[in-house]
C-alpha cells in the first residue's frame, strides 16, 4: 500500500479544491451586466407587433418578423396576415421587407434545414387548421433578402399550448422549448410527438421574481450548458438564466438607463447570434432592437 505523507495530503486537497474552484468558475459564465453588442434600428413601423429575431449564419443576415391577426377571409380572398419580416445585415443595416402572410410568433434559424422558419399564432389552439396557421419555412435570396414565399412545415400541432407562446429551438437535439402564459412553466416540445415530452418549472422565485414580473411568453435557449434558458425580468431589468431543471442560475441586469414598456411583456423579444435581443421603442423613429451579450 502506499502511503501519503501530510504535505502530499494537503497538496492533494489544494490540487482538487482548485480544480473545483476552476470547474465552479468556468460554470459561472453569465454576465453580471449585459454587454450591449449591436443595435438594428427598424426601417418602417411593424405591422402590428415586432416579435422575434434570427440570424442566418451563413447570409450573415438578421430577420425581424412582426405578429399580427389576419383580416376575416372571404369568398374571393383568403385570410393573409399583412404581418412582415424585416431583413438588415450583419451590421444591422436595413434590407428589406417582405409579406409571406403570417401572424408571426417566433422565427429561428435551423441548424438542420439551413432555414429561417417561423412559428405562427394558434398554432396549438382549436383555430390552428386554419389558413397560414402552423410552422413555415421562409425563403430568401441567395443574396439574403427576404422574399414572399415559403414552405409549409406543419399545421395544428397542440404541445405547444399556449396560443400566444414564442418558442425557441434546439437545434442539437431537436426540440422547442415554449413558455406558458403567466406561468413559469416551459414545455419541452417536437415536431413528431402529439404532447409535450417534458414540463420545465422555471424557480423564478428563487430570482426574486414573480410571475407577473416576468415576459409572458418567451423563454430563450442559449445553447450554453447548464445555462440554458433565460427570460426577461421587466420588473428587476434584468435577465435571468435557469438550467434545464428550472434551476435559477445567475441574472444578468439590463443599463438601468433603458425604458422598458408594457409591449415587452408580451413581444419584441428574442435570442439568436448569441444575443438577447430586446425591442426598444426609442432610439429610432420606428424602435430599435438591441442585442445584449448575456453569457461568456
Amino acid at each position: 500500500m502506499i502511503q501519503l505523507n501530510i504535505h502530499q495530503l494537503r497538496v492533494k486537497a489544494s490540487v482538487t479544491f482548485a480544480g473545483a474552484l476552476f470547474a465552479s468558475t468556468l460554470q459561472a459564465a453569465v454576465l453580471p451586466e449585459a454587454k450591449l453588442t449591436i443595435k438594428i434600428p427598424m426601417a418602417k413601423t411593424p405591422t402590428s407587433r415586432p416579435m422575434t429575431v434570427a440570424y442566418h449564419p451563413a447570409l450573415m443576415h438578421y430577420y425581424v418578423a412582426d405578429g399580427g391577426l389576419a383580416p376575416m377571409g372571404s369568398e374571393w380572398s383568403a385570410p393573409m396576415s399583412k404581418s412582415q419580416v424585416h431583413a438588415f445585415n450583419d451590421k444591422g443595416e436595413y434590407v428589406n421587407s417582405a409579406e409571406p402572410g403570417y401572424d408571426n410568433r417566433s422565427i429561428y434559424y435551423n441548424a438542420n434545414t439551413s432555414n429561417i422558419e417561423t412559428i405562427t399564432y394558434n398554432i396549438s389552439s382549436e383555430f390552428g387548421f386554419a389558413p397560414n396557421t402552423g410552422m413555415y419555412a421562409l425563403e430568401m435570396s441567395k443574396t439574403g433578402k427576404i422574399k414572399d414565399s415559403s414552405k409549409e412545415i406543419m399545421q395544428f400541432h397542440s404541445a405547444f399550448g399556449d396560443a400566444f407562446t414564442m418558442p425557441t429551438y434546439d437545434a442539437e437535439n431537436d426540440r422547442y422549448f415554449a413558455k406558458q402564459k403567466r406561468s413559469n412553466i416551459v414545455r419541452i416540445v417536437t415536431q413528431k410527438d402529439e404532447t409535450p415530452i417534458g414540463e420545465i418549472a422555471l424557480d423564478i422565485a428563487a430570482a426574486g421574481a414573480k410571475f407577473d414580473d416576468i415576459s409572458d411568453n418567451f423563454v430563450a435557449y442559449t445553447g450554453s450548458k447548464g445555462e440554458e434558458l433565460a427570460l426577461l425580468d421587466l420588473d428587476h431589468k434584468a435577465f435571468l438564466v435557469f438550467d434545464l431543471t428550472g434551476k435559477f442560475i445567475a441574472k444578468s441586469a439590463i443599463p438601468k438607463g433603458i425604458k422598458l414598456r408594457a409591449k415587452n411583456y408580451y413581444n419584441g423579444l428574442g435570442y439568436t447570434n448569441n444575443m438577447f435581443f430586446l425591442y426598444n421603442e426609442e432610439g429610432s423613429e420606428f424602435g430599435t432592437y438591441h442585442g445584449y451579450q448575456i453569457i461568456k
